[in-house]
């Protein structure tokens, strides 16, 4: 989750054995802390998290990854997130878009 979104809100959920995977703008960011330094434990997401529609999307962005999930890559937590047992608090899945977002797609409804 994004140090400067604070209207983000995660599932937390008990994650399950699925790997939580991520999209190519999002590739080698832990998903507590946004660093991109010393990647250390695979991030594994809750059961509800990893099956029907949200399988095969990004988990800090929801973009969609391909059918067959050829455009991704697996999600590691940082080191320091590792060290302070943030990678034990649930399952790291953004689940709204957050205001930047819906503001931005307003504004581009309103201009067409």
């Amino acid at each position: 989750m994004s140090r400067h979104q604070y209207d983000l809100v995660q599932c937390m959920k008990q994650p399950g054995t699925k790997i939580g995977l991520l999209c190519l703008l999002c590739d080698g960011k832990c998903p507590i802390c946004d660093s991109m330094v010393k990647p250390t434990r695979k991030v594994r997401v809750c059961d509800a998290c990893s099956f029907g529609q949200l399988a095969n999307r990004c988990i800090l962005c929801s973009s969609h990854l391909g059918d067959n999930v050829e455009h991704a890559s697996a999600a590691y937590y940082c080191f320091e997130c590792v060290v302070e047992e943030k990678h034990r608090e649930g399952c790291p899945r953004i689940l709204n878009v957050g205001s930047t977002k819906a503001d931005r797609r307003v504004a581009r409804q309103i201009k067409s």
